[in-house]
């Protein structure tokens, strides 16, 4: 096979992209993968509205070259509880004829937010989740586990299949921003390179 080599960019892995959330506010998020195309946020709210009425908000990720849906969604909920909630009962859930694939998201504070008190902390959160767009349709869950665990412990590893993108789960916020900055924009290859699976671009 020959090398696959592919610029990826990296973000964290976010709600809504580009939006500031309210200062104050509590912020718990899901993905929602593997959706149709025909799928639109005010439906995908909708139905789980119905059966979590803590559902604030849903954001069809759109690929803008082309105008339409990436396949896949950030959905902000008010109460937590929901959110694990729906994490279990909305994972494999058929909608427009396809299985639903759930996963945490959770989204960076804005810059310069001060944490409230009564709020979570980063800490108690777990772990972070980066965002990678770009991979190349040959890169596997190793391939990026590979190149992610450099910069510390992976809680996991998830790559939408056919959709060119890709999360990691670090265990903790300060390994989660050393990734970003250490890979976003280098080429990820599946062949012995100079540096250790990564060509610098």
């Amino acid at each position: 096979m020959p090398n696959t080599e592919q610029p990826f960019r990296l973000n964290w892995a976010l709600f809504n992209a580009g939006e500031r959330r309210e200062e104050g506010g509590q912020d718990h998020s899901i993905f929602v993968g593997d959706l149709g195309s025909d799928v639109t946020d005010a439906i995908l709210q909708e139905t789980f509205a119905s059966k979590f009425p803590s559902v604030k908000g849903a954001k069809v990720v759109i690929d803008e070259t082309i105008g339409r849906s990436k396949g896949y969604s950030f959905m902000q909920f008010g109460d937590d509880n929901e959110r694990l909630q729906a994490l279990t009962e909305m994972n494999g859930t058929y909608f427009s004829n396809r299985p639903m694939r759930i996963n945490i998201a959770i989204p960076r504070k804005p810059s310069g937010y001060k944490q409230q008190s009564q709020g979570p902390k980063l800490s108690e959160l777990g772990h972070i989740v980066i965002f990678a767009e770009g991979l190349d349709a040959r890169i596997t869950d190793e391939d990026l586990r590979g190149q992610f665990s450099q910069f510390g412990k992976i809680v996991s590893i998830k790559i939408p299949v056919g959709k060119g993108c890709g999360f990691g789960q670090f265990d903790t916020k300060s390994n989660a921003e050393k990734g970003l900055q250490g890979l976003n924009g280098r080429l990820l290859a599946r062949t012995p390179s100079p540096f250790p699976g990564v060509a610098v671009q």
